[in-house]
């Protein structure tokens, strides 16, 4: 029988989660620096943890090659993103959080809960496929919807493209994205920049009682722009 979630500390969970959600987006490896970075801790003390998960044949890491994670590594990282993302989903849907205010309340909870508790969840929600964010939740067997890969950072002026998902890092962020109607199945178009690093894009979201269309043109920075993922149209 292999290992449990219950059967790792906390903080091995989060390592597990970070180092996939690193590769999801990167399609790579995960950079030790990376990895630290986003678990807040010094780049000695994340290497110290990737040498005990790896010792338990959860991670593999070689030098100057990245992080990336075992069959087994894998399967418990996809369980705590579903914990997550399902958290995520039942706060928003049934408690009435906002999509700026889940990611720091799941981070705490996806510990305690257990996984009698997660199936109930999924239940009552319908079982979705994307959490508030518009990233895929894991279903019971580690399986998801596909993934919109591209940033919009990379696409070209004019061409028009539709939000797949959001970062969920940064809550001002968010704020300012709710606030101007880009969220995942948003109409977007990338315009001229307004000058070098703020780059503007136009909102099409219906309006009125019939649906009709309005379009918004939205300021944009360059971290705002790289926590857009997008499919074309």
């Amino acid at each position: 029988m292999g290992t449990s979630l219950s059967d790792l500390p906390d903080r091995s969970q989060d390592y597990l989660k970070v180092i996939w959600d690193i590769c999801e987006r990167t399609g790579e490896p995960a950079a030790l620096k990376d990895v630290a970075a986003q678990t807040g801790q010094k780049t000695s003390t994340a290497s110290e943890a990737v040498r005990r998960l790896t010792d338990r044949g959860l991670v593999s890491h070689r030098p100057y090659s990245g992080v990336a994670l075992t069959g087994e590594g894998s399967r418990l990282a996809l369980g705590m993103m579903r914990r997550h993302r399902l958290l995520e989903m039942f706060l928003c849907t049934t408690l009435g959080y906002t999509w700026d205010e889940v990611h720091e309340e799941a981070e705490v909870l996806e510990h305690s809960v257990s996984d009698k508790l997660i199936e109930r969840i999924d239940t009552h929600l319908g079982h979705p496929v994307r959490d508030p964010h518009g990233d895929p939740i894991p279903d019971v067997d580690g399986e998801m919807v596909d993934i919109p890969a591209e940033v919009l950072t990379g696409v070209e002026e004019g061409v028009e493209v539709t939000v797949g998902r959001v970062s969920d890092r940064d809550p001002e962020l968010l704020r300012y994205l709710a606030d101007h109607g880009i969220r995942p199945g948003a109409g977007l178009t990338v315009l001229p920049p307004l000058f070098p690093g703020m780059s503007v894009v136009r909102v099409e979201r219906p309006e009125g009682p019939h649906g009709e269309h309005a379009s918004t043109d939205v300021p944009m920075t360059a971290a705002g722009m790289a926590a857009i993922y997008v499919t074309r149209d």
